[in-house]
Order: C-alpha cells, then sequence, then structure tokens
C-alpha cells in the first residue's frame, strides 16, 4: 500500500499522468544511451532528482522486507541503489556547476542537496546497517570473495561514521550539521563563481604582457579589460612590467568572494568541528582522516613538517636569487620581494638565465594539438581508442564528447567542457558522472567530464596553452583515464581512497618532459613547427628554478587546511586572516600573505575538500615511484601501461592500495623518486 502511495505521490510532483509519461525524462533511458543535454530543461532536473527519491524509498523497502540477507539480496541491491543516487546527484551537480541557463542551475543545486540529503538519511538508517552486521556475522560473509569482504566492511564503516550508532536526539543534531554545511558550501561555491572582477589598465599598466594577451582583452584604443580569473593569473603575475597591475591583479584575484565567504568559512570549519565532536573524535581532521591512507592527523603533521625542513634551504636560496634578481633591476633600494613579485622575477630568471620565454612556448601549444598528443598517448600506453562525437547533444556549443573504445567495444565515455564563461565553476576538475558497474542490461561505462577555465581561442588565434597549463591539462586528463579504466562489479568500489587518487594524475604530469612525447603534439599554431630540442633542454635545466619556494608555497597550503580543521579550538574561534601570517611568521622565509587580501574565501578546496590539500604531495611520493617503472621499461611500453592499468586504475578499492602498487612495481613502494623530482639540491 506504501509502495503505491509514493508512486502516486511522485507522479503528482512531477505532473505526470502515467508512467511512460515520466520516463520520457531525458536522464531516464538505457544502459549507455546518451543523455540528450542540449535538450534538458529545468523541469527535467527536477523530475529526475524527485523521481530517484521516490525510486530510493521503494528499493530501501525492498531490501527490508527479505527476512534472509544474502551479499546480493543485500550489498548487490543497496549498490545499484547508490548507483542510481550517485548518477542523479553528479547531474544535478555537474549542470549546476555548467549550465548556462539559471533555472537550471538552480534546480540542479536543490536535487544535488536533496540527493545528498537522502544519502545521509541512508547511511544513518539503523535497520539497514543491523541487516549488514546480521550479514557480516553470518558463515556467508566468510566464504565471500576478498573484494566482496571490502565491500560490506567498507558500506558498514561509512555507516557508522554517519551516526548510525548515535542515539536519535544526536543523530538528529548529525544530520542537521550536515544539511548546513552542504547548504553553506554551496553558498560558498556560487559566491566564488558570481565573481566577475575586471582590472582595467592602459598602455602603461599592460606593458609587459604578449601581443597576443593584448589583443584578446583590448575593448578600444589605450584600454584593456582583463578578467580576473584563473586563466589570466599567470600572463599577469608573470609578465606585466609595471608592479602596480601586478599588485592590483594580485588583490583582485584573492579578496573575490571575501564579503561573503569569510563569514560562510568561519561557519563551515565550526560546524564541521561540531560534527566531528558528535561521532566522538577530537577535531574535524582525525574524523575524516580516518577512513583514509593516512588514518590520523599525527601522520600528516610529521609529513608536511618533514618536507618543511627538507624544502627550507633551497626555499631561502631561493627567495635570496629572486631579491638579488628585483634590486638589481630596480636599485639597490629596492623593497624584497612580495607576493605578487614572485612569479614576475621568477619568469626573469627564466628569460634572462635560462632563455625560457614561456610566451613563446605558449605558441607551440595549441590546446586542439595537445589534446589529440594525449589521445595519442593512452592509444599507445592503454590500447583505447578516442573517438570524436559529431554534433554531439550537449549543454553548450563549446562542449565536446568523446566516446572511449577498445578493440570496438564501448569503454567510456569524457564530455569536455574547456572554457570559462559566467556563472560556470571556475576551477580545473576531472568530474565522474557515472562510476561503472556490472548491470542485467550489459556493463554500464563510466562516464566523466573534464571541467576546465583555459583561455578560448578569439578571431585571431587558436586557444593555446601555457606549459603550466599543459601540465594542468595531464593532470585532469589522468582522473578521467583513471574513471574510465574501472570496470569492476559494483560502482561502490570504482573510487580510491582519498589521499591517493592524486597519484593517479600526478603521475601523467611527467609524460610532458619528455622531448618525444612532448615534440609528437607541440607545434607552432601558424608555422607547425615542432618545438626545438634546444628550447626544451633550456626548460629542463630550468626546472627546480625557485623549487623550493613553490614547495614551501604548497607546504603553506597543507599547513592552513590542517589547522583549520585539526587545531580549531571552539572557544575562541579562529581568525582566518592572520593564520596566514602566523604561518608566515612560523616558516620564517618571505611574507607571501598581504594584509587586506583573504585567499581563502575563493579557495575551493577548503570548502569542499576538507583536510585535502596534503593529500597533493602524500599522492606524489606514489605517483613518483610508480614513475620509475615506465622509466625503466619505456614511456609508450604498453605492457607497462596496461599493468598499470589493471593494477592501479583499474582497482578501486577491490583490493588493498599498498598491495596493488607494490605488485605493479615488484617492491615496497618509497619516497626517492619523490625526493629527486621535488628539485631540491
Amino acid at each position: 500500500m506504501k509502495s503505491q502511495y509514493y508512486l502516486v505521490l511522485f507522479l503528482l510532483i512531477i505532473g505526470c499522468t502515467n508512467r511512460k509519461e515520466a520516463l520520457m525524462n531525458p536522464f531516464l533511458k538505457g544502459v549507455n544511451v546518451p543523455i540528450d543535454y542540449a535538450n534538458v530543461n529545468a523541469n527535467d532536473i527536477e523530475e529526475y532528482a524527485n523521481y530517484t527519491l521516490i525510486k530510493t524509498e521503494l528499493n530501501l523497502e525492498e531490501i527490508k522486507k527479505s527476512s534472509v540477507p544474502s551479499f546480493e539480496n543485500l550489498f548487490g541491491t543497496f549498490d545499484d541503489i547508490a548507483n542510481d543516487i550517485y548518477k542523479a546527484a553528479s547531474n544535478c551537480h555537474m549542470l549546476y556547476w555548467v549550465s548556462p541557463d539559471s533555472l537550471s542551475r538552480e534546480k540542479g543545486l536543490s536535487g544535488f542537496q536533496k540527493l545528498d540529503s537522502l544519502s545521509t538519511t541512508i547511511y544513518s538508517d539503523r535497520e539497514l546497517y543491523e541487516k549488514m552486521m546480521s550479514f557480516k556475522l553470518s558463515e556467508n560473509y566468510a566464504e565471500l570473495a576478498d573484494y566482496k569482504k571490502r565491500l560490506v566492511d567498507d558500506l558498514i564503516f561509512k555507516f557508522e561514521q554517519s551516526g548510525v550508532n548515535l542515539k536519535d536526539e544526536k543523530l538528529s543534531v548529525f544530520k542537521d550539521l550536515m544539511k548546513q554545511i552542504n547548504q553553506l558550501s554551496s553558498e560558498y561555491s556560487n559566491n566564488m563563481n558570481a565573481s566577475n572582477e575586471v582590472l582595467i589598465l592602459d598602455e602603461q599598466g599592460i606593458a609587459g604582457l604578449s601581443e597576443n594577451f593584448k589583443n584578446t582583452y583590448k575593448t578600444e584604443e589605450n584600454k584593456y579589460e582583463v578578467p580576473v580569473m584563473n586563466a589570466t593569473v599567470e600572463p599577469v603575475l608573470s609578465n606585466a612590467t609595471n608592479e602596480e597591475t601586478r599588485k592590483a591583479f594580485f588583490f583582485k584575484y584573492n579578496n573575490r568572494a571575501s564579503y561573503k565567504n569569510l563569514v560562510i568559512l568561519d561557519s563551515l570549519v565550526q560546524k564541521r568541528y561540531e560534527l566531528a565532536k558528535i561521532i566522538g573524535f577530537e577535531s574535524y581532521a582525525q574524523y575524516n582522516l580516518f577512513p583514509k591512507m593516512a588514518k590520523d592527523p599525527v601522520t600528516v603533521w610529521i609529513f608536511i613538517n618533514d618536507l618543511v625542513d627538507k624544502s627550507k634551504e633551497k626555499a631561502k636560496s631561493d627567495i635570496e636569487l629572486l631579491n638579488s634578481i628585483k634590486k638589481k633591476e630596480l636599485g639597490g633600494n629596492a623593497s624584497s620581494i612580495k607576493p605578487w613579485d614572485i612569479k614576475f622575477y621568477n619568469n626573469q630568471i627564466l628569460k634572462t638565465q635560462y632563455q625560457v620565454d614561456h610566451d613563446i612556448i605558449r605558441e607551440y601549444l595549441p590546446l586542439d594539438s595537445c589534446l589529440n598528443g594525449i589521445f595519442n598517448l593512452y592509444e599507445k600506453l592503454f590500447g583505447f581508442e578516442f573517438r570524436k562525437v559529431n554534433n554531439p547533444l550537449v549543454w553548450h556549443k563549446d562542449v565536446e564528447l568523446i566516446d572511449v573504445y577498445e578493440e570496438n567495444n564501448l569503454k567510456g565515455r569524457i564530455y569536455l567542457d574547456l572554457f570559462p564563461r559566467p556563472n560556470k565553476e571556475s576551477w580545473f576538475y576531472g568530474v565522474p558522472l557515472s562510476m561503472g558497474k556490472a548491470t542485467e542490461e550489459g556493463y554500464e561505462v563510466p562516464i566523466n567530464m573534464l571541467l576546465g577555465n583555459f583561455t578560448p581561442a578569439t578571431e585571431a588565434l587558436p586557444a593555446l596553452l601555457s606549459f603550466n597549463e599543459l601540465s594542468t591539462l595531464f593532470h585532469e586528463f589522468g582522473h578521467i583515464v583513471d574513471g574510465i579504466s574501472y570496470h569492476g562489479e559494483y560502482s561502490l568500489q570504482a573510487d580510491t581512497k582519498p589521499d591517493f587518487v592524486e597519484s593517479m594524475s600526478q603521475i601523467f604530469e611527467n609524460w610532458i618532459w619528455n622531448y618525444e612525447i612532448l615534440s609528437s603534439f607541440a607545434r607552432h599554431y601558424e608555422t607547425g613547427e615542432v618545438l626545438s630540442k634546444e628550447i626544451f633542454k633550456r626548460m629542463l635545466n630550468a626546472k627546480n628554478v625557485s623549487s623550493g619556494l613553490f614547495a614551501v608555497s604548497e607546504l603553506r597550503y597543507c599547513i592552513y587546511d590542517m589547522n583549520l580543521y585539526d587545531r580549531y579550538n571552539p572557544a575562541i574561534g579562529i581568525n582566518t586572516d592572520k593564520l596566514w601570517q602566523k604561518i608566515d611568521d612560523e616558516l620564517d622565509l618571505i611574507p607571501m600573505y598581504a594584509e587586506g587580501t583573504h585567499p581563502q574565501a575563493s579557495w575551493i578546496h577548503i570548502n569542499t575538500h576538507p583536510v585535502y590539500y596534503y593529500g597533493y604531495l602524500w599522492a606524489e611520493v606514489y605517483a613518483q615511484d610508480m614513475f620509475t617503472e615506465f622509466e625503466r621499461n619505456g614511456l609508450t611500453d604498453r605492457e607497462t601501461g596496461l599493468r598499470f592499468r589493471e593494477l592501479i586504475l583499474a582497482n578501486g578499492t577491490q583490493r588493498d592500495i599498498k598491495e596493488a602498487v607494490e605488485e605493479f612495481l615488484g617492491r615496497p613502494s618509497n619516497s626517492e623518486a619523490y625526493i629527486k623530482n621535488l628539485g631540491l639540491n
């Protein structure tokens, strides 16, 4: 009777008169049928979210009705449910991030929040948890294959971390805190993405920028309107000869959304602390780290502090060199290096001492050629074939769709949304939309989106990448290839540990430092001339310029993140501006914080990925160690590539990560390659 009530309620919600009409929704198609995003509207998004909510309720009832739980009718069915929720939530959130339509973004966000709230409710459901515990204590559990045992254990742990064992009153508070945190996080992102700061410059102000850059942002004679966004940070701060221009840009960039997000960040830190305390942890970092490889804050602090010790001497010499270059240019009375000077004088060293000019190198890196280079590399390494879909059904005219095949079998799908536009998420991500899963209709392939914000083409120029942006492209595409490599039975096992996931993207950044690989696609956008070996040698020689300072800069973010979420004291709160100053004082190098700026107000990681930033460095230890196998066997060796794909990329959490890495390497992992790659000598 209750099931019929829910079905009728659902049909009323979406305004449908029959089930067939409900299933006309563009999201509700068969396995591996592409979604017609071009014709998705706000109502479709709302219907899809509501349909998934009701379907989930019905399916959970069926699980609870089963008197004798088996692996398939309990954990197999739960994986079906989790997969439906994940796909719906991911599509809602993706369209909230990228849709040009404001109402679609609104419905995407509200749909995601409803589904996220549903997940919180499900993972704190005691009846489900008790059924799972009952199965684990049965003989049937002992007879399972190892990967199925891991699925059982991981799910039970997730229920426990979601408050399932709390008393009713505390559980209610926990759920309410989760809801508030998610709402605050969305507001923070909205404010950040709505930022549309512009720096207006005249000829004097824009001096030092390339002619291509100036032509892109020239609005009239002697007037340039430079948008303050990720794609313009490197060109302006590295090239503007006018210090006032660099300073003005730096302040605008590091004050985006600060008038709203500083207060939101304070609330996020407080509420995450409260949530952790309810579960029984001393800090949010302790709660967050428990399921990760690092396990606890002490381990992370030891890791961070050790790297600070290894980096500081090189950082000091880097700063001395930057200061000497500034004084040589401006005279002995010049002030010490300021935060907005670092990229500029680092670039001056590259140009004058190493003859490396990144504006010239950019001309050899058209985005389309770089993408083709990536496709060719992964075809050689992994046997994938990338087929561009003509006239794809996508949400914006700039979006492309790539189908990925292996021996004529569809293995995955990739959406490329690579350029900035108003109200679009402003960072760079590999975004999973579907994880991969065995179904009765056949294997449901993984679907991923590469979200980027590269400088778009103009009438005069194709889209060109800096070398740093090329590294970002290889990094994010590593996440994409990681996603499409999964072919496990259960979608819940597609994701790896959060502090290992970056290793599978970081490793691919190494390929662009090989001349044979780089020269296969680095060709001048006008002449077709290949990037010369001489230029590449100079780039290689300059690779470790300021490496100590840049390493400390990254560690500074790790320390900030950990301070917010491990050392928060509710009795005194935390001043998120003064925290930057405190860290700079403790590092005792140069002030990297500029008073009057608030970079924490537009830093996506401490919002959506708290206690995560250390993971970039943690994962890179594994990335550089695993890369030694490719160095030993060849950077395009198919056998090594397939071993890496099957043992590492396709694993998810089906087996222990350290064991998989050790099998790939033929030995225990170590940090030797990582320390060498830091360039701290």
